[in-house]
């Protein structure tokens, strides 16, 4: 009972706010009323039609898109060596991992700021230093999911049979590895994506305007009480959330079909019931 009680608390804490944004997006007039005076869907056609927001959205796809190609080139093979070949720098790695959720991203923010302004002045404030620096603190993510993949499929024994076949490591991580991860790296990318799509704070203090993604324009809307469109917001806000659901809901089915092939491959001893 207390758990039921508990977890309608919960619901309400976090269900309100997003009704009231839904509301507010479809809402033509709310004012002092408990609900609005009318709905209509014109902030919804309206929005995606506005310049500003259609380019933050493209500027916010852009950087997932480059972040996601930053981590499958560089965390894939170094997982994969560091499970398959040398497991020792494993401890390392995991260390590594743990530092941007140890040091907060405003930290890490101003941070790069100061090292980039003294070493590479000419980088501050482009769209790569906010690349590379999202690339930094998504690097978990995209770790713990292929770190995963790689112990669930037995990288170790695929790369020795590879090897005996007269496979390179370059051969089997593209050919032999790659393919059987899959899953993990797809994982890993949409928590990537999910990760790059929703910063805000490396955005606004390594790029600031210079390049405004979603996150950017909607705290401009926010904070702006003559040019802010509130509706826009709301629209945004659902939007946004929908997204990420969305992203969510997909990345718990792909672990669950990973767990149930994972445990199709355990062979079932004599006098058991498979």
């Amino acid at each position: 009972m207390r758990r039921r009680v508990f977890l309608g608390l919960l619901a309400v804490y976090f269900g309100l706010p997003l009704l009231a944004a839904l509301l507010y997006s479809v809402a033509t007039r709310w004012t002092d009323t408990p609900l609005p005076d009318g709905y209509t869907l014109a902030h919804w056609a309206g929005v995606f039609a506005k310049p500003d927001v259609t380019s933050a959205l493209v500027r916010s796809l852009v950087l997932s898109a480059v972040v996601v190609l930053i981590e499958i080139v560089l965390v894939v093979p170094a997982a994969y060596w560091s499970v398959v070949h040398n497991p020792r720098i494993g401890s390392i790695v995991q260390t590594i991992a743990v530092i941007p959720f140890a040091i907060p991203w405003v930290v890490v923010g101003a941070g790069i700021q100061l090292v980039t302004k003294s070493v590479a002045p000419e980088l501050f404030g482009t769209f790569w230093l906010l690349a590379a620096a999202t690339a930094a603190i998504a690097f978990p993510f995209m770790y713990r999911a292929v770190e995963s993949s790689l112990l669930a499929a037995d990288a170790v024994r695929l790369s020795e049979a590879a090897a005996t076949c007269g496979a390179g490591p370059a051969q089997t991580l593209l050919r032999v590895i790659l393919p059987a991860i899959r899953g993990g790296v797809v994982s890993g990318a949409l928590l990537v994506i999910a990760t790059a799509m929703n910063e805000f704070a490396l955005a606004k203090i390594l790029t600031g305007v210079g390049y405004e993604t979603l996150p950017l324009w909607s705290a401009r809307q926010f904070v702006s009480r003559t040019l802010g469109d509130p509706n826009a917001l709301a629209v945004v806000t659902i939007f946004t959330f929908g997204l990420l659901f969305a992203l969510s809901a997909l990345i718990v089915w792909l672990g669950r079909g990973r767990v149930s092939a994972s445990m199709a491959t355990v062979p079932v001893q004599k006098g058991t019931t498979p």
